[in-house]
């Protein structure tokens, strides 16, 4: 099979020609037919993620075909359609585990991370960890949904019931949640990067209330927060932007470091708290809820050769919405 590898931190994936891999006990094999890529990808290529399995093919927003099954696995078929997201194992006996907490346990492992992923033709994934893909999405479609809509989707079910929320970052999460947020009759303020007046207008676009630049003052007092910037210095100003009792959630796997504040904008009861990868509830809740609504997902595609060109492209700005690469 063809793969794009990552042989080396900071350095360029390379195209390379593997063996076919196998499904295992537990396990599917799977025919990538499109896989989204995320900033998550970034932090794992510049080192900010130091555990990587080298050498490693990244990419965890995989949607396929099951080709075969491995032994023990029980509810899927051949040619069925399934999606696979950052989370990729757990051990399933720890306190986590046990309680629906399988996000947060010691032994995770994570698709394209310690796990080949799916910048290539083929891969292979925990059974357990594969969700089916509703039949109202095309492959390329569905893909953003398996990170972006799963990571987005736990930070809205953290930040609360809030009837006007922030959302600092406004990139592939962010413009699928604010469908989800509309759906259910809130208020969205957009913060994107300063200047940025691309990703401004697509925020209001898709019906955000306001749209500014992430170190303005936001408009009005504020429900609830969600950052997905990784960018530490966001944290003071969006609990200056929430009312007493409001809480920031931090919706990113890295983020620089926070800054000092002053603990008068922390006191009225408000809070901060951060999302830890995703739960196979988010999954089984999520995916149903983004057909409902539905959501749509704003993607630029790349075939798998030029994922290189396509990260550059992500880490520069340089589109709205999600990419995707095709194999």
């Amino acid at each position: 099979m063809r793969a794009m590898v990552m042989e080396q931190k900071n350095g360029p994936l390379l195209p390379r020609d593997l063996p076919l891999p196998a499904a295992g006990p537990g396990e599917l094999l799977l025919k990538v037919k499109a896989c989204g890529i995320c900033r998550t990808d970034l932090h794992v290529l510049d080192g900010e993620l130091a555990e990587p399995i080298l050498p490693l093919i990244p990419g965890h927003q995989i949607v396929a075909v099951v080709e075969d099954i491995g032994t023990g696995v029980s509810g899927f078929t051949r040619g069925q359609r399934v999606g696979v997201p950052w989370l990729g194992g757990s051990c399933g006996h720890c306190w986590y585990c046990s309680h629906g907490k399988e996000n947060l346990c010691d032994e995770a492992r994570y698709t394209g991370y310690q796990i080949n992923g799916g910048f290539a033709e083929y891969t292979v994934a925990d059974a357990s960890y594969c969700f089916l893909i509703p039949d109202t999405y095309d492959d390329q479609q569905a893909a953003p949904l398996l990170c972006a809509g799963l990571i987005g989707y736990r930070a809205y079910r953290l930040v609360g019931s809030c009837k006007t929320i922030g959302l600092y970052g406004f990139g592939a999460a962010a413009h699928i949640l604010i469908q989800v947020a509309r759906y259910h009759s809130q208020e969205i303020y957009a913060f994107t990067r300063e200047g940025d007046i691309e990703a401004q207008t697509f925020a209001r676009e898709l019906g955000a209330a306001w749209a500014g630049d992430s170190h303005q003052d936001s408009p009005i007092e504020l429900d609830g927060a969600i950052i997905f910037a990784p960018a530490g210095e966001l944290v003071p100003q969006a609990l200056r932007a929430v009312r007493k009792g409001g809480r920031v959630v931090c919706a990113g796997i890295h983020m620089s470091d926070i800054p000092s504040f002053p603990y008068e904008i922390l006191w009225g009861e408000r809070e901060i708290c951060s999302v830890a990868n995703l739960t196979r509830r988010d999954g089984d809740e999520f995916l149903p809820l983004a057909a409902q609504i539905p959501v749509a997902t704003t993607i630029h595609v790349y075939p798998l050769e030029q994922a290189n060109e396509a990260l550059d492209d992500l880490r520069n700005g340089r589109f709205s919405g999600a990419a995707v690469l095709v194999p």
